[in-house]
């Protein structure tokens, strides 16, 4: 009494099974095969396990993991200006620990993700903590634990959040002004209804600003999305901000066209989203819609130059050590050209698909996503000067 669901377990099993050969594979080349991690962390069920996580993630963010830091002494607390907010919201977040935790190991926990969160700000005097940066750093704790975490957020504090770490919100506010251009090419209905309403951004700070981290109650969904967002360009999340309004169109829509209505709908969000369908979709539309292409909509472009997006291309070449192919780099260039407003966006770019998937040797299910940051993000990252990584 097997029934008709065997084949498709079995299937499903064979594939778990040869990508975790394709991950060893990959981290036992030297140097490591970054750009098949990266795929393997965007296709379907990303890195699959937390093991695999703490050999993958340091070499997508291009850390050394040969000397950990030791344990901070009491001296890091210290008149430490962050201490007490760094404390107040560390101790608002309990649900983040996995439910059923003991209390002590959880309160170690605690102590832990405090010390993680000063150790990085004593090491950046230039960033500065903003309320939501411990939901991303207990996750890199929980996932890798301490000593590593602080590395990896260390990387990611000066790299990926380094926009969330000013002193003042104008980058993050640049950030958000690209979700509103991203609606309105894939469904001009959708943003006039959303203008109209007034709604503005701010529904998805919290998801920017935590990497979704906040909002989803799923650990298994957070960690997900923080396969794909670690190995990708860092305008990834609001890429993925947008495709989570567009799958709720329906919603939206019915919606009163006032700003209380919307905004309150769109800040609560569903827990039970097809994350690998909007992941690929997410990366359909990078690869469709690139930041160079939707910078001329989104405010403030001016501040550009000193974002994270713009540290990218430096970051990219010094964590794969190699170039992508120049050949198919040029056919992302000339083949990609989105027609403004086009509603079935999202289906257009059929032959490319398949030339990049026959390229790179990736399923039809991963469609676009890693194209988008494996080959792709170079080309569009803004012009830079080697500075990061002399």
């Amino acid at each position: 009494m097997t029934g008709g669901t065997e084949p498709g377990r079995h299937g499903s099993d064979f594939r778990r099974r040869r990508k975790l050969c394709d991950i060893q594979k990959a981290l036992n080349k030297e140097p490591p095969d970054v750009a098949t991690l990266r795929r393997m962390a965007i296709s379907e069920g990303g890195l699959l396990t937390d093991d695999i996580r703490c050999q993958v993630w340091p070499r997508l963010l291009n850390v050394s993991t040969q000397e950990l830091p030791p344990p901070p002494g009491p001296e890091l607390r210290v008149n430490n200006k962050d201490y007490e907010q760094v404390l107040l919201d560390v101790r608002r977040s309990l649900r983040r620990f996995p439910p059923g935790m003991p209390l002590k190991e959880r309160e170690d926990l605690q102590e832990q993700l405090i010390d993680i969160i000063l150790q990085v700000l004593a090491r950046n005097s230039q960033l500065h903590y903003y309320q939501g940066y411990h939901d991303i750093v207990v996750t890199f704790l929980l996932v890798v634990g301490g000593p590593l975490a602080t590395l990896l957020v260390d990387k990611l504090s000066t790299h990926h959040l380094r926009d969330f770490m000013d002193p003042s919100m104008d980058n993050t506010k640049h950030i958000l002004n690209y979700l509103m251009p991203i609606i309105e090419l894939v469904n001009p209905e959708l943003y006039d209804f959303m203008v109209r309403a007034e709604v503005g951004t701010i529904f998805a700070l919290s998801w920017l600003i935590t990497w979704f981290g906040h909002v989803l109650s799923d650990f298994r969904h957070v960690v997900r999305l923080y396969d794909f967002f670690l190995a990708c360009h860092p305008l990834m999340p609001i890429y993925f901000a947008a495709v989570i309004v567009l799958h709720r169109e329906a919603e939206v829509m019915e919606c009163e066209c006032d700003m209380a209505s919307v905004h309150h709908l769109l800040s609560q969000i569903p827990q039970d989203l097809p994350y690998e369908t909007l992941i690929s979709k997410a990366g359909d539309l990078f690869v469709q819609f690139p930041p160079s292409e939707l910078s001329r909509e989104a405010a403030q472009q001016h501040q550009a130059e000193r974002t994270a997006v713009s540290t990218f291309k430096d970051f990219e070449l010094a964590s794969t050590q190699q170039r992508p192919d120049m050949v198919l780099r040029r056919r992302f260039r000339d083949s990609v050209r989105p027609e403004h407003g086009n509603k079935t966006v999202l289906a257009k770019p059929r032959t490319n698909r398949l030339v990049k998937l026959a390229v790179m040797g990736l399923t039809v299910a991963l469609g676009a996503a890693a194209l988008a940051v494996v080959k792709s993000a170079l080309e569009w990252a803004p012009k830079f000067e080697l500075q990061i990584f002399p």
